[in-house]
């Protein structure tokens, strides 16, 4: 796996969520807003602002222009650029920008899949580990609410989550286990209870977990997300300034064909994949040969098919499941193993296009 910059694939333009008006002149007064947007580009990632979903709620009323705009904490002065060029049109009044970031955040990204099972969790563990190991300030958001792993895997219990008064008001204090600053649902539920939350209520507490922690300077936050493509994916997708998503999948067909509806989820709303990641991808025996358990050739497949970059493929390993049992990531427990030098790649290749600064000299030679 190459450890420069990522070659993701441009999302589709799209602005989420931005009926287009009916009114002729409305109408194009609306393309013309559109058309400018795309001529601002965010220097990370190398594309225009609209075709990353960036923008949402585009509307043009009268002659005042209604957006949102979802940045992390180092993309803040977008604002200023688009206030400017939307200024240049004779009929605007005045441009309205609701800011849309999580404070203190650089660069939010997901990890997600199709189905269960697939070790999505375990990928978000080893993978904010990893960074973390490699320099970077690292958050994980436990956002999977029908299976919140992530407290068990980094060696957390129930605990009380505490409240502190800000100038924002008040926000939970994330706990800090390995470095990782680390909030989840599994903290707040009772052990071995269903988290049997609904509709309304669902909403509502991811919407605090997006917006009401206090998670200080960060260089990355990765969200696990629920598997598939149903409520609690649509509200954090909606509700945070995620800048791409890292897809898991297994190499046979079945996990294929579901991480393929949940790409095309991503790309819908105009948040780009970032790559993909095939866990289980083969199971080494003693004397080194890689034996395909769950078939082969999927993940590649699957990269191939949708110009997504395959990241890496992680082993089949014993030990990555004792180390999510005892609470310590094979990623820091071993972190010469096969298995925790891949998550290293991916890590190295995540600072490549978003932390230059982070990646070892090594890895650019």
């Amino acid at each position: 796996m190459h450890s420069d910059r990522l070659p993701w694939h441009a999302s589709p333009t799209t602005l989420t969520h931005a009926p287009i008006p009916a009114d002729p002149v409305a109408e194009a007064r609306h393309r013309d807003v559109a058309q400018l947007l795309k001529q601002v580009i965010e220097p990370t990632l190398k594309n225009d602002i609209v075709s990353l979903g960036m923008v949402r709620n585009l509307r043009v009323v009268d002659n005042y222009i209604y957006l949102r705009l979802y940045v992390g904490s180092h993309q803040l002065h977008l604002q200023e650029q688009i206030q400017s060029l939307l200024s240049s049109l004779p009929w605007c009044k005045k441009t309205y920008i609701q800011i849309c970031t999580i404070p203190g955040v650089r660069t939010t990204l997901a990890i997600s899949s199709g189905k269960g099972g697939v070790g999505k969790s375990t990928t978000a563990v080893n993978l904010a580990a990893a960074l973390s190991v490699g320099g970077a300030k690292v958050g994980l958001l436990d956002a999977d609410i029908y299976g919140p792993n992530v407290p068990q895997m980094l060696g957390l219990r129930q605990a009380d989550v505490q409240a502190i008064d800000t100038s924002n008001g008040q926000r939970f204090l994330p706990l800090t286990a390995h470095g990782i600053k680390v909030m989840s649902v599994g903290l707040l539920a009772e052990p071995d209870r269903p988290l049997a939350w609904r509709g309304p209520v669902l909403h509502k507490i991811l919407t605090q977990f997006i917006h009401q922690v206090e998670w200080g300077e960060l260089d990355y936050l990765l969200i696990d997300l629920p598997p598939g493509t149903g409520d609690a994916q649509i509200t954090i997708v909606q509700e945070s300034p995620i800048c791409g998503v890292i897809l898991v999948t297994t190499p046979q067909q079945v996990a294929v064909a579901d991480v393929r509806r949940n790409l095309h989820m991503f790309r819908k709303v105009g948040i780009p994949v970032l790559g993909i990641v095939e866990n289980m991808s083969y199971l080494r025996d003693r004397f080194g040969e890689a034996i395909p358990i769950f078939g082969s050739g999927g993940g590649k497949q699957l990269a191939a098919e949708l110009h997504t970059p395959l990241l890496g493929q992680v082993p089949i390993d014993p030990q990555i499941c004792t180390g999510g049992d005892a609470g310590k990531p094979l990623t820091l427990a071993d972190s010469i193993s096969l298995t925790s030098r891949t998550f290293q790649q991916i890590a190295a290749a995540l600072n490549a296009t978003f932390c230059p600064v982070l990646v070892p000299l090594s890895s650019h030679l």
